[in-house]
């Protein structure tokens, strides 16, 4: 039986159902008005009336019912008028299919009445709005027996929901598809109608809702843009440690809390940042353990200054400290703020990040940024100390660290060791 719907996809659309045809899992993050849902409905609607086993179901999930029944339901409806016998379930907002396939909408607000289900496919719709739980303990299992497909669709509401990690989980696995499609690509708006959106909306929300954008939202982020820019180059990729370099470390030492260690070599003029480590309230020797347990051969320790403040409990610095575990610290120069942030930028384009294992340090650089004072009308001049703070801090030491032209000349004269300081008694 030939059956043809009544739909003509964009051509952004169309480039993304071939995409879509190629994967079994996407993560896509469009902006507003470019069609996601009647395009996932549709692909929804091709997949339920092509599939090869019997009885196959298919699903689309919302945050809550009424979001299903008003965004979705009348799509399917209209999509599906023509195929002969097809059946709709007002009440289930069910759609039978006459080869004895089913696409049915459901919530995420009462997830429990989903478990145990088994799908062939299954979209997730404003995935920023959903807990995690919904797919990696209900959805998820539901898919494996007959190895169904899962899209995540929205766009960005900032780093601190479900779909920002999702995304990541795709763009680190290769078997996934990550996709973004934000309006300065697709086209498909005029600009006289974006420049007003903008008008209204400001710039911060138009960048997060039309340019899908991750940290809009996040007034005075200080390295955001630099991000978004490696993330659009694909330098933050999978990155795998390269034996035949050596590895450095720079540190930001907590006292009462974070320790944060970036593990990174140099090739060139290319920083690879392949591991990230933070941790709060342990002792130094937990961190220089951690350290000696991975498979790295390691040239140079950087530390900042006050790692040579004595321990008013030992005595003793944990410069020296550490020496005596083995670990023989270089300090950094101290610079003003200002300056180690200015080098952190003048770094930061030349770097590669293993997303695997770096994923706190990239979140952290999204996020650092400035405080807005409504009452001057500025950012301050000082960033916000909060989570990110000691992994951009880390950054920040590795970014000063790292020497254009190293000669033993100069590298002495900046790094001192300990090497002829101390002694161990």
């Amino acid at each position: 039986m030939h059956i043809e719907i009544d739909y003509t996809p964009r051509v952004h659309q169309e480039e993304l159902h071939n995409l879509l045809d190629q994967h079994r899992f996407a993560v896509l993050n469009c902006h507003r008005r470019f069609g996601k849902t009647v395009c996932i409905l549709n692909h929804l609607i091709k997949a339920a009336l092509t599939h090869p086993l019997k009885n196959p179901r298919f699903a689309y999930v919302a945050p809550t019912y009424k979001q299903a029944k008003s965004i979705a339901w009348d799509y399917i409806k209209q999509y599906t008028a023509k195929i002969p016998d097809v059946r709709y379930n007002e009440t289930e907002l069910r759609c039978d299919l006459p080869n004895g396939s089913r696409i049915t909408l459901l919530s995420s607000e009462n997830a429990e009445s989903i478990r145990g289900i088994f799908l062939d496919g299954v979209c997730i719709d404003e995935t920023a709005q959903v807990e995690p739980k919904l797919w990696n303990e209900i959805l998820r299992p539901a898919l494996s027996d007959r190895k169904g497909f899962c899209y995540f669709i929205g766009t960005p509401a900032g780093m601190q929901n479900f779909f920002y990690e999702i995304y990541q989980h795709a763009q680190k696995d290769p078997a996934w598809l990550a996709y973004t499609a934000p309006v300065s690509k697709t086209n498909i708006i005029d600009q006289e109608e974006l420049d007003a959106a903008k008008a209204q909306m400001g710039e911060s929300k138009y960048k997060q809702e039309f340019e899908c954008d991750w940290i809009a939202n996040i007034e005075g982020s200080i390295y955001g843009n630099i991000i978004k820019e490696l993330d659009n180059k694909q330098k933050i990729t999978l990155l795998e440690y390269d034996p035949t370099l050596l590895v450095n470390t720079a540190w930001d030492l907590g006292h009462a809390d974070s320790t944060a260690i970036i593990f990174y070599q140099q090739l060139g003029n290319t920083v690879r940042i392949i591991d990230y480590y933070e941790n709060n309230r342990e002792g130094l020797p937990h961190y220089i353990e951690v350290i000696k347990r991975k498979d790295y051969i390691y040239e140079h320790h950087y530390a900042p200054h006050d790692i040579d403040v004595t321990e008013f409990s030992t005595g003793k610095t944990r410069r020296e400290v550490a020496y005596q575990l083995g670990i023989n610290f270089r300090i950094v120069p101290k610079l003003p703020l200002e300056d180690g942030i200015h080098a952190a930028k003048m770094i930061l384009p030349r770097c590669y990040f293993n997303v695997d294992t770096c994923k706190p340090l990239i979140d952290a650089l999204r996020h650092y940024h400035r405080k807005f004072s409504e009452k001057m009308r500025m950012f301050s001049n000082k960033p916000v100390h909060d989570w990110s703070s000691h992994a951009c801090d880390a950054f920040r030491y590795m970014a000063i660290a790292i020497d254009e032209l190293p000669n033993k000349e100069n590298i002495s004269k900046k790094f001192p060791t300990a090497i002829s300081e101390y002694k161990i008694i």
